[in-house]
Formats: C-alpha cells, sequence, structure tokens
C-alpha cells in the first residue's frame, strides 16, 4: 500500500481552482506534511506545507492564493488552488516523514513521496 495517496488537480483557464488532496495511510495525523512541484526541466519546489495540525509555511509565489490543511481524523492533507496562474502549471507532489534540521520547504527534507497529480492552467 502506497504510504502517500493523492488525487484531485486536472486542467483549468487562468483564474480559476483546483484541489489537491493527499491521504496518508502510515503517518500519523501530526505528522509535518507539504506540497512540492515540479514543471518541466525545472526543480522541485516547495509550495506549503503544515505542522502539527496548525502552523502553515507558504512559498512566496503562492501566498494568498493557496490554502494548505489537514484533516486529522482522515490522515489527509489539502491543497485548495485560487487564482491560479499559467506559470502554476506543473506536477504537484505531496510529502511526509520529514528529517530534522531541514527547512520545511525544501525538498530535502522528506523521505516519502506521493505520486504526483498534474495541474495545468491555461491562459
Amino acid at each position: 500500500q502506497q504510504p502517500l495517496v493523492e488525487s484531485g488537480g486536472g486542467s483549468v483557464q487562468a483564474g480559476g481552482s483546483l484541489s489537491l488532496s493527499c491521504a496518508s495511510s502510515r503517518y500519523a495525523s501530526s505528522t509535518t506534511m507539504a506540497w512540492f512541484r515540479q514543471a518541466p526541466g525545472k526543480e522541485r519546489e516547495g509550495v506549503a506545507a503544515i505542522s502539527t495540525g496548525i502552523s502553515t509555511y507558504y512559498a512566496d509565489s503562492v501566498k494568498g492564493r493557496f490554502t494548505i490543511s489537514q484533516d486529522n481524523t482522515r490522515n489527509t492533507v489539502y491543497l485548495q488552488m485560487n487564482s491560479l496562474k499559467p506559470e502554476d502549471t506543473a506536477m504537484y507532489y505531496c510529502a511526509a516523514d520529514k528529517r530534522p534540521l531541514y527547512w520545511i520547504l525544501s525538498p530535502d527534507a522528506y523521505n516519502s513521496w506521493g505520486q504526483g497529480s498534474q495541474v495545468t492552467v491555461s491562459s
């Protein structure tokens, strides 16, 4: 069984909204979880993270547009994406099992990754 299973994503026009979810079968609901994205030819970048179900962190490029949340009863983390832009187009990955001492939005910080969900925003 995959430890992290993503769903959601899809295609939308600029200005629209999409949501992603990531269900964890292995990690406690209070664990730190994060969303990353990777566009073709670019490095994977941190988008948002949530720690202890309360503290949230966002990349500057998505602040005010994306919201990360966690449903502890379902061990699921969500990413609500509003006011989407073409530059948000990427494969989105959820991540868990954070290594200590790493910055929470660093791709090197996590040991476990979801399978990826495509988000495409057209202009």
